[in-house]
This record gives structure tokens, C-alpha cells and sequence, in this order.
């Protein structure tokens, strides 16, 4: 439970800084000009829309981690004592591979700013790239383990697997149509300022995606759900 406290933790750091930079502690009763005057909000309704999106599905998984880690620490010895071998390595590849979309939509935020229209539609197709190429993975693993037995029905462990990382690429998917929308948006000649929001909102979803994919891929190789275990992946994958 211990790493679920921590990742709520972080979650609400991470938020808390974000939402400094968006102006949501101006004090608009303090702020001077001309009466009438309000000017630009001081925090745009889709960033804070995105914050509040982020933030109950940050809760959504802590609850799948939560309900994982108990389900594991329900497992018998003689199931812990296999649970040391290698995993699919393909796992590894996929979040490399997520790593460099996130990386690139970050590229494609600087761009954006910048006002590099050619920089930006370079981060904005590696970055599409590398999530589809992530998703292909996925499904690589996937098959990999239906072929091993290891099925939804068949085993809880496997079950979770399938459960969270279906879940994730759920919501990956749906952030590849938004940036497909905000590519398409760039490549017809939109002005770079309404590009930037659109890049910005784009890259801090990435970013969220990938830290979520990061806790859940150091609890299959790192927690310690089973007595001596190495994580889900290791205990359901023995044959890899």
C-alpha cells in the first residue's frame, strides 16, 4: 500500500505545480486595469478541464494498483516461488518506446513556442509514431501471453495484467485522436498561438500516460507483491 500512498503523493504534487503555472491562485479581487477589463482568463478552461480529467483517472488506477497489490499479497507460497523468472522483453521495448513519444510531444511543446511550425510537425509525428508503435507492442504481449496459456479467465494475475494495461491503452488511444486532430489542425496553416494549447495540452497527457505506465511497469519489476516476487509479469510469464 505503501507505493499507492506514494504515487497519490506524487500525483498531487505533480497537480499542484501544474496548476501554479496556470494562474490558479490569481487573486483577481487584487488586480488592477480598468473596471470591465478582465482580460485573458487566468486559467483556460481546457487546461483546467485536463487537470480535472487527469485527476480522477490518476484515482482510477491507484485503485487498480491498490486492488492488484492486495490480490498478490493473497497469494500462496507455493505460487511465490516461481515468480522470479524473466518476463517478455518486449515490455521493455514498449516503454522505451513511450519514454521517446512523450519525449518527442515535449519537442513538439517547446516548437510550438518557439513558433517552429517544420520542429513541431517533426515532434508531433515521432511522437504519434512511437504511441502507435507502444500499442503494437502491447498487443505483441499480449498474444505472447494468450499463446502461453495465460488467459483472462485463467489466472488473477494475468487478469490485472490484461485489466490495466487495456485501460491504458484505452485512454492512449484516445489521446491519439486528439493529436491527430491538433496535427491536422497544423498542417492546414493554423496560427502557431492556437497551436501552443493544443501541443501543450497534448504533451502534459503524454507525460501523465507515461508516469502512469512507469508506477505499473516498477510494480511488475520491482514491488514485492509476493513474498521474494519480482512483480505480476515475472509470475505470470514464467515460460518466456
Amino acid at each position: 500500500m505503501n507505493i499507492v500512498v506514494l504515487f497519490f503523493a506524487v500525483l498531487a504534487v505533480i497537480a499542484a505545480w501544474w496548476l501554479s503555472h496556470q494562474g490558479i491562485t490569481t487573486k483577481p479581487w487584487l488586480e488592477t486595469g480598468e473596471i470591465g477589463d478582465t482580460g485573458a482568463s487566468p486559467f483556460p478552461p481546457a487546461k483546467i478541464g485536463l487537470g480535472v480529467f487527469l485527476a480522477v483517472v490518476g484515482s482510477l488506477f491507484a485503485l487498480f494498483f491498490s486492488a492488484y497489490l492486495m490480490r498478490m499479497n493473497m497469494l500462496e507460497p507455493s505460487v511465490a516461488a516461481g515468480a522470479s523468472l524473466p518476463a517478455p522483453r518486449i515490455l521493455w521495448l514498449n516503454t522505451g518506446l513511450l519514454i521517446l513519444s512523450s519525449a518527442a510531444l515535449q519537442w513538439a511543446q517547446i516548437a510550438a513556442r518557439r513558433r517552429e511550425r517544420e520542429s513541431l510537425k517533426v515532434g508531433l509525428l515521432a511522437g504519434g509514431g512511437c504511441a502507435v508503435a507502444f500499442l503494437v507492442g502491447q498487443l505483441i504481449a499480449w498474444r505472447q501471453l494468450a499463446d502461453a496459456g495465460y488467459l483472462v479467465t485463467g489466472n488473477a494475475a494475468a487478469g490485472f495484467f490484461y485489466l490495466i494495461t487495456a485501460v491504458h491503452g484505452l485512454h492512449l488511444l484516445g489521446g491519439l485522436i486528439a493529436l491527430g486532430a491538433t496535427s491536422l489542425k497544423v498542417w492546414e496553416g493554423v496560427t502557431m498561438e492556437e497551436a501552443q494549447t493544443s501541443v501543450e495540452l497534448c504533451a502534459v497527457y503524454w507525460h501523465f500516460l507515461l508516469l502512469i505506465w512507469l508506477v505499473f511497469f516498477a510494480l511488475l519489476f520491482l514491488a514485492d507483491p509476493v513474498r521474494g516476487g519480482s512483480g505480476l509479469v515475472a509470475l505470470i510469464c514464467r515460460t518466456f
